[in-house]
C-alpha cells in the first residue's frame, strides 16, 4: 500500500479541501492510504470511519501569514500538522507529503525535517506549468533560493529531467535556460557561466537559452532558472492570466452582442480556462530532498487538492527519489570534472 500523507489543516480551505479530495483519492485508488495529519477533534466529525484513512493528531497549525518560517518550524517541530507530517516522512512512515499550507514554512520543514539528498546543496521548488501545445512543462527554481550558482542549477536541471520522465512520461525532456535572449552569450555573467555549464553536463538534454515570451509557448520540456527569476516568472504568469479573465468578463459583460457571442462560445471559453486552471495540475514539487512533497497552491479546492495527492502517488509509483539518487554525480564524474 502506498502511504500518503495529508496536512489536513493547512491551505486557506483547510478542511473543507482536504478530507473531500482525500476520501475521492480513497475511492478512486485501492492501493493507497491516507493519513491526516491535524486536530483530531476537528477532523474526526467530518469524516466517515475508513480502514483506509488514518488521524493523526495535530495540535498546532502553521499560520499562512507566518513571517519567521524557520522560528516556527524549530518551535512546532513535534506539535504542527506540517511538521509532524514531515517527521514522518523522515521516519519512512508514509511515502509521501502533500500539503498547501504556507510556501516556505513547507520549503524550510523539507529542508530541516526530510533533509536534503546527499551531494545535494540546494533544493528547487518545481511547478508544472501549461502550455500551448496541451503538454506541461516543469519551471524551476520558483522560489526555495533567491540565488543559485552555475553548478547548483546544473544538478537541479538533471533532476527535473528525472522527474520529467516520470511525472510527465517525456522521454528525453530538454532543458532550456531562462534568459533575456535567445542567443549565446546572453545575460549576466553569471547566466553565462550558467550556460556553459548546463552545455557541458552530458547527463541532461540541453537545448539553450528560452526567452520570457516563451515561457507558455515553450521550445523545451523544463524552464531552469534562480528562484528570484523563476518566483518573478511564475507570479507575473498568473497576474497576467487572472488579468486577462477579468478584462474578458467585463467586455462580454459591456454590451448585448458580446452576452449573445458568450452564449455561442461558452463550451470553447470553459475549455480556455481549463488549459489554464492551476487546480489541473495539483501543485509544485520539491526536488532535492529525500521523500515526494507536493506544495498546492494555498487556496485549493479540493478538485486542485485531489489533484496534488495524485502527483504525489505519481512520484511514490514511479520511484522519482530513486532515479534522482541515481542521477547524482558518482566519484568518477566529480574525477573529471577536476
Amino acid at each position: 500500500m502506498i502511504k500518503i500523507g495529508v496536512d489536513a489543516m493547512g491551505g486557506d480551505l483547510g478542511l473543507n479541501a482536504t478530507i473531500d479530495a482525500s476520501l475521492k483519492i480513497i475511492n478512486d485508488y485501492k492501493d493507497v492510504e491516507i493519513y491526516l495529519y491535524g486536530k483530531e477533534e476537528e477532523i474526526k466529525p467530518r469524516l466517515k470511519s475508513n480502514e483506509r484513512i488514518t488521524i493523526v493528531n495535530c495540535p498546532k497549525v502553521l499560520d499562512m501569514g507566518e513571517h519567521d518560517p524557520v522560528k516556527a518550524i524549530r518551535k512546532d517541530r513535534f506539535e504542527a500538522s506540517l511538521c509532524v507530517m514531515m517527521n514522518d516522512a523522515k521516519a519512512k512512515k508514509i511515502d509521501a507529503c502533500i500539503t498547501s499550507g504556507p510556501t516556505q514554512c513547507v520549503v524550510v520543514a523539507a529542508h530541516l525535517l526530510i533533509r536534503r539528498l546527499p551531494q545535494v546543496e540546494r533544493i528547487a521548488l518545481c511547478p508544472i506549468i501549461p502550455n500551448l501545445d496541451g503538454k506541461p512543462r516543469l519551471l524551476l527554481d520558483v522560489g526555495a533560493n533567491v540565488e543559485l550558482r552555475p553548478e547548483h542549477i546544473s544538478l537541479l536541471a538533471q533532476f527535473a529531467t528525472v522527474a520529467s520522465k516520470a511525472v510527465l512520461g517525456t522521454q528525453n525532456p530538454k532543458v532550456g535556460l531562462l534568459n533575456i535572449g535567445a542567443e549565446e552569450g546572453k545575460g549576466r555573467p553569471v547566466d553565462k557561466e550558467t550556460y556553459e555549464v548546463l552545455k557541458n553536463n552530458k547527463h541532461i538534454n540541453f537545448y539553450g537559452n528560452v526567452e520570457p515570451n516563451e515561457v507558455l509557448n515553450s521550445p523545451t520540456e523544463i524552464i531552469i532558472t534562480d528562484g528570484f527569476t523563476g518566483n518573478v516568472c511564475m507570479k507575473t504568469m498568473e497576474g497576467t492570466a487572472k488579468a486577462m479573465a477579468k478584462m474578458l468578463k467585463e467586455e462580454i459583460k459591456s454590451s448585448f452582442g458580446g452576452i449573445i457571442g458568450y452564449l455561442f462560445m461558452k463550451k470553447n471559453l470553459a475549455r480556455f480556462a481549463k488549459r489554464m486552471d492551476s487546480k489541473e495540475i495539483g501543485g509544485a514539487m520539491i526536488l532535492g530532498i529525500g521523500t515526494p512533497v507536493i506544495k498546492a497552491h494555498g487556496n485549493s479546492d479540493s478538485y486542485a487538492f485531489y489533484n496534488a495527492i495524485k502527483q504525489g502517488i505519481n512520484m511514490v509509483k514511479n520511484e522519482v527519489i530513486n532515479h534522482i539518487i541515481e542521477s547524482l554525480p558518482k566519484e568518477e564524474d566529480n574525477n573529471e570534472s577536476n
